[in-house]
């Protein structure tokens, strides 16, 4: 048994592989999969962390966590946990780790160059896991069998990337909007779409912003004897609306919650002109805590995107030098056209909205209710993973610590999506999906873009060979 240790600790063992044994027999590592393998041994120990669990329970330090195979099997303290002998030992001194992220809102596809929402089946499941993404749910699909087969595929280990929860096609009302979703005749066709897609294997659906009510009741009560689930990305119809006929989830928060606007209209997505501003909307006031009691009381949980929803407020939108290199040539130009003018951009109100917003999800969190978050990756700079990460430092801007961003990001998605008993904490017996960063993240939130290794099923991913094999190519693959 034999300790790494040093500056040089991660990018030594990036190339230190053993096509070792699982738990329960050999793990399957396909070789489109093996060259992005950093560790896969037996029993793996990693040493002398800092570790946040994901509980949101305070950081703990000198801390050692002991994977075999697939599974956490000890979490304790480095100074009397016990390293099984032969195990492949990792000195994370000055690391801090957190489970495996959630992304409760991201997307298999990206609007770029002429604004298509181009499928990104190459590029998107190499970068959510590099990024520590390492569950998500394509909350929207335009392509929901190519997702079926690539989560299956995933599994197998034929090909890298996070687990993925499908959606069905987007359940969308009739009216301007993107091709890629069928218009909705009627709650007959909301049920066919439902009863089709489940029995296709698809576990959650997302109903759009110009869904009736009929549609969308009609939708959650095919999806439920169904056995699968609902989430909204709303406007047509308000939050209560949507909690009184069953909906099991909500995206996006305050900004898309048209139940607050003056002159709202029973099942029409209402028009700027047509009430006031959202910075009218009083937090404390009786409207707001009404709908988060009622969102409560049936255990509808919402979904944060605050880093999709600062794309409004370009000015505030810091350049990441990541995402141009990722973006594939005409793409990464209209970006950095888009990062210049934004300095410039004249956006105060936008700017307004989003500091509201934050303060509607604090609220929510205060009212009891259960918050998850994603980065609805689809256009401009809000890409795979990078947005995720985006997503938490917005958190702890909004007054969350980062105990309870990471919280947010990782036990409240797994608890959303079904699946606490598996992942979303670092503890005995979970499966071991972590992510590996280098420095303090509870004292600086941008250590979240620091990822030095993902381990997913017990597997160690290098993020700098699924960075590299991406570069340039998404918007185009």
């Amino acid at each position: 048994m034999r300790a790494l240790s040093g500056p040089g600790l991660v990018v030594a063992l990036l190339f230190l592989t053993s096509g070792a044994a699982g738990q329960g027999g050999a793990r399957s590592i396909g070789p489109q999969v093996r060259p992005f393998v950093a560790v896969d041994a037996p029993v793996v120990a990693l040493t002398h962390l800092r570790l946040i669990d994901g509980t949101g329970g305070p950081a703990r330090e000198e801390q050692t966590i002991v994977i075999t195979g697939e599974r956490i099997t000890t979490v304790g303290p480095a100074a009397t946990t016990v390293v099984p002998a032969g195990a492949h030992v990792i000195d994370l001194a000055g690391h801090t780790v957190i489970p495996g992220l959630i992304g409760l809102h991201d997307h298999m596809y990206y609007s770029s160059v002429g604004g298509s929402m181009k499928p990104m089946f190459f590029s998107y499941p190499k970068l959510f896991l590099a990024s520590g993404v390492t569950t998500i749910r394509t909350t929207g699909s335009v392509d929901s069998y190519q997702e079926l087969n690539h989560h299956r595929a995933i599994e197998a280990g034929e090909i890298v990337g996070p687990d993925i929860f499908v959606t069905g096609p987007y359940l969308q009302g009739p009216g301007p909007g993107p091709f890629a979703m069928h218009p909705l005749s009627g709650p007959e066709d909301a049920r066919r779409m439902v009863r089709y897609w489940a029995e296709e294997g698809v576990p959650w659906f997302k109903a759009y912003t110009q869904i009736t009510r009929a549609e969308l009741g009609a939708a959650i009560d095919e999806a439920h004897k169904h056995h699968v689930k609902v989430t909204a990305h709303l406007c047509s119809v308000g939050f209560r609306e949507a909690v009184a006929l069953g909906i099991d989830n909500l995206e996006h928060g305050l900004l898309t919650n048209t139940e607050y606007w003056s002159g709202k209209k029973l099942d029409a997505c209402p028009t700027i002109g047509d009430s006031v501003v959202y910075e009218n909307v009083d937090i404390d006031g009786p409207a707001v805590q009404q709908t988060f009691r009622e969102m409560v009381k049936h255990r509808v949980a919402m979904t944060s995107t605050l880093a999709v929803m600062e794309l409004s407020a370009a000015s505030r939108v810091p350049p990441d030098a990541r995402v141009l290199d990722a973006l594939f040539p005409e793409a990464r130009s209209s970006l950095e056209k888009w990062y210049g003018t934004g300095r410039q951009a004249k956006d105060s109100l936008a700017r307004s909205h989003l500091t509201l917003a934050m303060a509607y999800e604090r609220a929510f969190v205060k009212a009891g209710g259960l918050l998850g978050a994603g980065s609805d990756p689809c256009c401009l700079s809000a890409i795979a993973g990078y947005a995720d990460q985006r997503n938490f430092e917005l958190l702890m801007e909004a007054g969350f610590t980062g105990e309870q961003s990471i919280q947010i990001m990782t036990a409240n998605g797994a608890k959303i999506l079904g699946v606490s008993d598996r992942v979303g904490t670092v503890v005995a017996g979970k499966q071991a999906d972590l992510v590996v960063l280098r420095g303090d993240l509870g004292s600086t939130p941008s250590v979240i873009r620091e990822v030095t290794m993902v381990f997913r099923k017990g597997i160690g991913y290098d993020p700098g060979k699924l960075t590299e094999a991406v570069k340039g190519k998404v918007g185009i693959r």
